[in-house]
């Protein structure tokens, strides 16, 4: 017996991208149920080969598989297009964040706001600041949003509107520096809510310190996102 259900018409979306996360997957699944009472679980399989989808499946979570490596963040397009809900949370396969840090994200859309994003900045009090710390502090400076200081939709978790959805557009959201960008030009609702902690973490960035190829590739997605302000903002 599956000890979760997706509802039949939810109200919030979870969309979760994965790649090979059976440690932490049935934890992150749990937390996403308890985000709200309607809820629809979708698990985005980026070549995932250690069983971490049939535990999604047994779990009662839609899954869409891909044997193939897809983009860091495409399985956030894949996500939003198959999602029912009126909400679309974000959040990843391999951190587990409590649902009661995750709700009031869920909230802040339900009265107004269109992108609710985590708080958190990275660390900026050091001698020497990380270069995606700067990239998202630089984007928000450009976009004339310094009040969000360098909350990002490239960290997790945060909440789209369905009318952000399609604002943004599904294509977008693969970039998540560019989606935001995208969302403030068009005059969206966007907002920084409390700081949830993700970069401590983060086993990924840990991993791959000191080259950080994942660090390079989002500091690029900030460069295509700096590109695209600075296109349209002169047209």
């Amino acid at each position: 017996m599956k000890p979760y259900t997706n509802a039949k018409q939810p109200k919030v979306s979870v969309i979760i991208p994965i790649f090979n996360e059976r440690k932490t997957i049935a934890s992150v699944i749990i937390e996403a149920y308890n985000v709200h009472k309607h809820v629809e679980v979708i698990v985005v399989s980026n070549g995932t080969t250690d069983g971490s989808l049939q535990i999604a499946r047994n779990m009662g979570a839609k899954v869409i598989a891909f044997d193939h490596l897809l983009g860091h963040d495409v399985g956030r397009s894949i996500g939003a297009r198959a999602a029912q809900g009126s909400i679309l949370l974000f959040t990843d396969g391999d951190i587990v964040i409590p649902a009661k840090q995750m709700k009031p994200l869920i909230a802040a859309v339900e009265q107004g706001v269109d992108v609710a994003l985590n708080g958190y900045s990275g660390p900026v009090k050091c001698k020497k600041v990380h270069k995606v710390v700067l990239a998202k502090h630089s984007l928000n400076y450009l976009l004339m949003r310094p009040d969000l200081k360098g909350a990002s939709m490239t960290a997790i978790p945060h909440a789209l509107s369905r009318n952000a959805v399609e604002a943004i557009g599904f294509e977008a959201l693969s970039v998540p520096p560019k989606a935001q960008a995208i969302a403030i030009q068009k005059g969206l609702r966007v907002k920084a809510l409390k700081v949830i902690n993700v970069g401590s973490k983060n086993p990924l960035r840990r991993k791959t310190r000191p080259n950080d190829p994942i660090g390079k590739m989002i500091v690029g997605d900030h460069i295509e996102a700096i590109h695209w302000v600075l296109t349209h903002s002169a047209n």
